[in-house]
């Protein structure tokens, strides 16, 4: 068995230029067409989703509404008197933290605001959570103290 050699050669090697060129143009087409799968449908509501670590009720929740409201564990309280309530809430408490949920419109200098009123009242350890506090959890917030203060003004109305 003599090996060939030169013209007469036998060509022996596999070419594959013409299959590299047909992946480079699938990649192009799939890269050209791939975003008009992404559209997104204004008209559907992407219900809100929970994840991560789940925060404990067992500290301060502090949350803060768009409007700039202070709720500390869902009772509105006065900004300027953040400090002693926190400091008036700390012994019943079993973990001495204070969790901040804001919207995520909140200016920085309220979420400062309470860093320094955790910080008077001798807080070790500040949470801001990941997740903003949602729409729907503000209108509760909104509603139920709503609902508190109509209870104290029929009650010093004599009800």
């Amino acid at each position: 068995m003599a090996i060939k050699k030169g013209k007469n050669a036998m060509f022996t090697e596999i070419n594959i230029t013409p299959l590299t060129d047909i992946f480079l143009v699938l990649l192009i087409i799939m890269m050209v067409v791939a975003p008009t799968f992404q559209s997104v449908d204004n008209s559907i509501t992407i219900p809100e989703i929970n994840s991560g670590v789940a925060i404990e009720q067992k500290n301060a929740t502090i949350s803060v509404t768009q409007n700039g409201s202070m709720f500390l564990n869902d009772k509105k309280v006065n900004p300027d008197n953040l400090a002693s309530e926190l400091l008036a809430l700390k012994p019943s408490l079993e973990k001495k933290e204070v969790v901040v949920k804001a919207d995520e419109k909140v200016k920085s200098s309220e979420i400062m605001k309470i860093m320094n009123a955790a910080q008077e009242a001798e807080y070790k350890k500040l949470i801001v959570a990941g997740e903003p506090l949602n729409k729907k959890a503000q209108k509760v917030l909104e509603q139920q103290n709503e609902i508190i203060e109509q209870n104290q003004e029929q009650i010093e109305g004599g009800y």
